[in-house]
């Protein structure tokens, strides 16, 4: 049992979850005092260990299922593979062996031979051919019970980074290594048919049977490539009714403000400011206040003889939040942004630093413009600078690929991560499961949107799919619905 469960175990770390060393020491001190025929308790002791949050029960769930059930009969077969490659030999044996499991170990010999020799003859360059046979490998692997290799060659697909190009996007990069690994299996198919024959009718009741269970692994490896496990977002916040605090003005959308409304809404926000400096100036005051200080308070009540005695407090550092914002500067979004980046900077008394990227499709940093500058000035400076490609398509995937890449160190656990957009892609990757790592280092994610719920998920707003890896999402175009997030974030 402690083999299987060191394989489980590798398994999921292929598929990029976190076990460590002492995790698994300890479910295995826990499976020793567990009925394994109980499965539900035997599954909830490996699921309790392994699975961090509940955000990873689905991928546990999944990678669990595929192990311990789809893989069953294959794994059987595991010993006997090994046996017959040990004593291999080219030429086919002219009697099939008697019990399915022998057959099976049987065919997937003969399909690692004709794969050797293939490879031998074959005049592909030496990377395909590396290539080639890393996939034909794994997949034999699958039919042989041993999941690794091919987990781990679809784990490939998701952590694959897109290459930047400026004449052509597409989304071929990912989409092109989930192809090869599709007509690889329909190749494995296409092999397993030949050594077997077409015309069942003709065949041994056994043979079929065997195809049938071939072609049954073979399926569950598609599957697993094309299926994904449902991410659990109960943590998701969701607003909730938005207070009218301004009738006419408040519920008109930022994209549409001519310039003396435009002009209004920058008075109520400076309005805004003041008021909520005032609230935190005087929360922070009151939080600042810690134990009482014995000595200093002793010291100070010396010269007046000990009457009265002045209470001396010692004072505790404030524990502000960072904000770290990641704003799309695309059309009408940009109007959203500029008003958000506006009063972020100036409640820089609320938090400990602000720091903010925009992007179109790489993220820039513009923490420095409003350093030196007044936030509106700011605004106009990085509106004018010219290493910004406002004519580039917006590229959502990329941004948050270069994001990964290259800031990521910016996350801690104090941190709150707002990112600024409507989610359209124009039908580029949208990389979704990049938020989930963003997520898992900073405090909360955030993703406030322009547009109205009902549009979200219409034609190349991959929102939807992106609101799954938030811990919040909230509609956020116009002046009352700014106003309840700044509230919420600040008090």
């Amino acid at each position: 049992m402690v083999n299987v469960i060191l394989k489980f175990v590798s398994c999921c770390r292929a598929a990029d979850m976190r076990i460590s060393t002492a995790e698994v020491l300890d479910c295995l001190d826990q499976l020793e005092v567990v009925d394994f025929g109980d499965e539900s308790l035997f599954k909830t002791v490996l699921r309790a260990n392994f699975a961090k949050s509940r955000r990873e029960q689905g991928e546990f769930d999944r990678l669990y299922h595929l192990f311990f059930h789809e893989m069953q009969l294959s794994r059987q077969l595991d010993g006997i593979v090994s046996q017959k490659l040990d004593a291999a030999s080219d030429a086919i044996p002219e009697t099939i062996p008697e019990t399915i499991s022998d057959k099976m170990a049987e065919l997937i010999r003969q399909l690692r031979a004709q794969e050797a020799s293939e490879n031998a003859q074959s005049k592909q360059s030496n990377a395909n051919k590396i290539k080639g046979n890393e996939l034909d490998r794994a997949l034999m692997d699958f039919l042989a019970g041993n999941p690794l290799a091919f987990i781990q060659e679809v784990q490939k697909i998701h952590n694959q980074d897109e290459l930047p190009t400026q004449l052509f996007k597409s989304n071929l990069g990912q989409l092109s290594s989930r192809l090869e690994i599709m007509l690889g299996i329909n190749r494995l198919k296409t092999k397993m048919v030949q050594f077997l024959g077409s015309n069942d009718a003709m065949v041994d009741p056994d043979v079929h049977d065997l195809k049938e269970a071939m072609t049954h692994q073979l399926n569950r490896a598609l599957d697993f490539l094309n299926t994904e496990s449902p991410m659990d977002n109960a943590g998701f916040k969701e607003a909730g009714t938005r207070e009218l605090h301004y009738k006419s003005l408040g519920e008109i959308p930022f994209s549409n403000l001519t310039p003396g409304e435009t002009q209004a809404v920058k008075e109520i926000i400076d309005r805004l400011v003041r008021k909520l400096e005032e609230i935190t100036s005087r929360r922070f005051s009151a939080a600042s206040r810690g134990m009482v200080d014995v000595k200093k308070t002793i010291q100070r009540s010396v010269k007046y003889l000990g009457v009265p005695v002045e209470i001396i407090h010692r004072n505790r550092p404030l524990r502000k939040g960072k904000i770290v914002t990641l704003c799309d500067v695309s059309g009408s979004v940009w109007s959203t942004a500029r008003f958000m980046l506006n009063i972020l900077y100036s409640l820089q008394i609320c938090f400990s630093r602000v720091k903010s990227y925009v992007f179109i499709e790489r993220p820039f940093d513009v923490t420095s413009f409003f350093m030196s500058n007044e936030p509106n000035k700011a605004i106009q400076k990085i509106l004018n600078d010219n290493r910004i490609n406002y004519n580039a398509k917006t590229d959502y995937g990329m941004a948050f690929q270069h994001f990964r890449d290259h800031h990521l160190q910016e996350l801690d656990k104090k941190t709150t991560l707002i990112i600024i957009g409507d989610g359209r892609s124009n039908y580029l990757n949208p990389r979704e499961p990049l938020l989930e790592a963003m997520r898992g280092r900073c405090r909360r994610l955030i993703w406030l949107n322009p547009e109205q719920k009902k549009f979200w998920g219409t034609g190349d707003s991959e929102m939807m799919q992106y609101q799954n890896h938030c811990n919040e999402a909230r509609a956020c175009g116009n002046l009352n619905q700014l106003i309840d997030f700044i509230e919420a974030l600040v008090l």
